[in-house]
């Protein structure tokens, strides 16, 4: 692999305004900024659905950038629903990717939010790549609630069904918790030998958006900017160069490398 491509930073995890109530960035806006800037290959990662992916694919292949398409599904562990996001890497994990989603929706009660659960994780495996989720997903709820020995298990599971398609998610966008969130990562990588993966959440495109943002998700949960006790994020949620990745990544090579090789994994996109 040449140098010119293990330093350019793969942001696999873009939310567009289809990830309702959280991510503002407009898959036009993004198709421009890669196109301008030349960029190798971005993922949508947008929460709960996949109505954006073959405008996504489109527009993004239009602008000679690889589209990766993944989604984060909510996933329930016993009493614990949360994020866990999953990528496909070929024509069979696009369609693995279609079916959780669709079964998220239509296989749950009428008072439930939704989601599907482990064991369908595991009759649809085929083809995709699973992460374990920034801070706020599943994991993390489960971290802090300290509930590490239920983590373990549900990393071996995932171990177990997905084998090589299983990565640990680093995080640094300085939100609260991710820190602490961070160091048992990095101690249950090394202790069940999991690799690990530079990942960003990107919500818009440049970091002067950030009251925009904020304001918006205020909007989508039916609050206020003043309020203290709501869901807030640093102004590091927007789409960082590679050098600032780098930089912010350059003591984790392992996490870096594992970003950079993640797009030759990829050998499909859904056309039209």
């Amino acid at each position: 692999m040449s140098e010119a491509i293990k330093k350019e930073f793969t942001h696999l995890k873009i939310h567009t305004q289809y990830s309702i109530c959280e991510g503002a960035l407009k898959t036009e806006d993004l198709a421009k900024f890669c196109k301008a800037n030349q960029i190798r290959a971005v993922g949508l990662c947008d929460s709960n659905n996949l109505c954006g992916a073959l405008e996504f694919s489109e527009s993004i292949a239009k602008s000679k950038t690889q589209p990766i398409i993944g989604t984060q599904i909510n996933v329930q562990y016993k009493d614990h629903i949360g994020k866990i996001p999953l990528f496909a890497k070929d024509l069979e994990g696009y369609k693995n990717l279609i079916r959780l989603s669709s079964k998220s929706f239509l296989e749950i009660k009428d008072n439930e939010e939704p989601h599907c659960s482990v064991d369908d994780l595991e009759a649809n495996y085929k083809g995709l790549i699973l992460l374990s989720g920034s801070f706020d997903g599943l994991i993390g709820q489960l971290f802090f609630k300290n509930l590490t020995d239920e983590i373990f298990l549900l990393f071996k599971k995932f171990n177990d069904i997905f084998k090589d398609n299983f990565y640990l998610e680093i995080q640094r966008h300085n939100d609260d918790g991710e820190k602490l969130f961070e160091k048992f990562l990095l101690n249950t990588s090394e202790k069940l030998v999991l690799p690990i993966i530079a990942t960003h959440e990107v919500f818009y495109l440049d970091k002067d958006m950030h009251e925009a943002h904020d304001a918006y998700l205020c909007v989508g949960e039916k609050t206020y900017v003043n309020v203290k006790d709501r869901r807030k994020y640093t102004d590091s949620h927007y789409l960082k160069t590679s050098e600032e990745m780098y930089q912010l990544f350059n003591d984790l090579p392992d996490a870096l490398e594992n970003n950079a090789n993640f797009p030759f994994r990829i050998s499909y996109r859904p056309k039209n």
